[in-house]
């Protein structure tokens, strides 16, 4: 059981995570697995997020349904709004017991009561599966279910129908998808079901699986008349700028008739070894043109990007290529060395104290414009995601480095309308930041026992600059020894220092940087305190 928990953690990547929405509020069900070690935590907590007021408020109902995660839910509107949860998984902190769910429950929003729904017939016990609700039924696709023994890939549809409270299996002509989990469902304008991507692994050797990330398409075609059932599997080719491989990516129904892809992870597998690619982009797919197209983020008005331009000079008969120098922007060099004496140069670009613009108003907008491009989720995958008045809303989700996996609890947000800036809702709390590594390598015990290294930080900074850099880094606690702050403070320093170096350098590079520059400061602030 010991080995299927270690599966569990490290190699599924397909955990079912949904943002909900009513009115003017978001309803989060919440299966956030916190990893400790051998240690798995789930949980059965619902919490609602107020827009306008940017506020979470725990929702306590009686009758929950068990703790669990990968499982499903959606929203319908019949009895004044009800929220349908199907399947999932559960996992005990000590690994002993792990099972699969088939249950099936509804909470009415009206009186914020949980309700069994005991019914036959349905899709058997399954997580990583995916659900969509269409007219008065909601239909569930795929998943898996994993023992001591073996695991099993579905992709059959089942249909729950609202009105008599019963589960049907469709059975649909054509060629479907193949069995997998952790795809995604939408329905479309004309009520038919578009499938898209999904992970699935399969036994190559007696101990070794090697995993598949699809990238196919599917249409599930209803071309049955009023009142009648008649399903036809279509494959869909979609022309456009298509998402590159992922798994793990969120995906919710955008305006004009669009559906809006967030993020997720690339895994490349050898053996027993794992290194995930993280996304932080952003994909549209029109369900009518059948097209996909990148989202870019739009630059303000106000922002100027300097570029060598030429420059035709008076008396001067040939023009001269000039470099002109950004205005209000300096270049901050740091020599960072790693514990293992690895010498690093780390590049930042910080408001200069001495330019002087030609105007107050041009300063501010430039640099509000160079903020905004500034901020943005870190890569991730597992977030949910919801959209409301044309706003997409991404929450949580997790990342890894090296071994390590953190869950996040931040909650960004962006105009799908406007494309110009992410705006930070809920920043990522340090203190809250758990993470789980399988088992340390002899390198990574070897640095964590050297001795300096981290003390050599070298800076050209002015003395007020470096004040106020340091200002916003994670405060060191009282009495707190370096190891306890690396683990309270890792994800942060982490996101700085891909930040610093670029999406295209490995993560293994960069959680050496960000242990280093940790080290650097934590040093730095004990020095100042003798």
């Amino acid at each position: 059981m010991h080995s299927i928990l270690q599966k569990f953690v490290f190699k599924k990547r397909d955990f079912a995570r949904n943002i909900l929405r009513l009115l003017e509020d978001l309803i989060i069900n919440c299966r956030l697995a916190i990893l400790y070690l051998v240690q798995t935590f789930l949980y059965n907590e619902l919490y609602l997020y107020n827009i306008k007021k940017n506020s979470w408020t725990k929702l306590e109902s009686p009758n929950a349904p068990p703790p669990r995660c990968a499982h499903q839910a959606v929203m319908v509107p019949q009895a004044g709004g009800q929220l349908w949860v199907f399947g999932g998984e559960f996992a005990s902190p000590d690994g002993e017991q792990f099972y699969h769910y088939k249950d099936l429950w509804v909470l009415h929003l009206v009186s914020k009561k949980w309700e069994h729904i005991k019914v036959t017939g349905g899709p058997s016990a399954r997580s990583g599966h995916r659900m969509v609700s269409r007219k008065r039924e909601i239909l569930v696709f795929g998943g898996f279910h994993e023992s001591a023994k073996d695991f099993v890939y579905y992709n059959d549809v089942y249909s729950f129908n609202l009105d008599l409270l019963t589960w049907s299996k469709l059975a649909a002509s054509g060629t479907g998808p193949s069995a997998r989990s952790g795809c995604q469902m939408a329905v479309t304008p004309d009520g038919n079901i578009v499938i898209y991507g999904g992970y699935s692994k399969q036994r190559v050797k007696k101990d070794v699986e090697k995993g598949t990330v699809h990238t196919d398409m599917f249409l599930l075609k209803n071309e049955g008349k009023e009142g009648q059932d008649k399903w036809t599997w279509v494959r869909m080719n979609a022309s456009g700028v298509k998402p590159t491989p992922r798994s793990g990516f969120s995906l919710t129904i955008g305006p004009n008739n669009r559906t809006v892809l967030f993020g997720g992870v690339y895994d490349e597998e050898e053996e027993e070894d794992l290194q995930g690619e993280f996304f932080n982009d952003i994909y549209f797919y029109d369900m009518v043109k059948n097209r996909w197209f990148a989202g870019q983020l739009k630059r303000h008005k106000g922002e100027r990007k300097k570029r060598r331009r030429a420059k035709k000079e008076e008396g001067n008969g040939a023009g001269e290529v000039i470099n002109e120098e950004p205005e209000g922007v300096k270049e901050i060099i740091k020599e960072i060395v790693a514990e293992d004496g690895t010498v690093m140069i780390v590049k930042q670009a910080v408001a200069s104290s001495e330019a002087k613009p030609d105007s107050e108003e041009e300063d501010e907008e430039e640099e509000d414009a160079e903020t905004a491009s500034m901020i943005e989720p870190c890569p991730r995958s597992n977030a949910m995601t919801a959209i409301k008045y044309g706003i997409l809303y991404v929450y949580g989700g997790m990342f890894e480095v090296g071994d390590r996996q953190f869950t996040l609890n931040d909650l960004y947000s962006i105009d799908l309308h406007k494309m110009d800036e992410w705006k930070v809702l809920v920043e990522i709390d340090p203190k809250t930041q758990e993470w789980l590594e399988e088992e340390e390598s002899e390198e990574e015990e070897e640095c964590e026992g050297a001795e300096g290294g981290g003390d050599e930080e070298e800076g050209e900074e002015d003395s007020s600059e470096h004040e106020q850099e340091e200002s916003d880094h994670p405060p060191v606690q009282a009495a707190e020894a370096y190891p306890e702050y690396l683990s309270r403070t890792e994800p942060y320093w982490v996101k700085l220092a891909r930040d610093n170096m670029g999406q295209d350098v490995k993560e293994k590079k960069i959680l050496k940087v960000a242990q280093a520059m940790a080290k650097a400061f934590y040093d730095d602030v004990f020095d100042n305190q003798k």
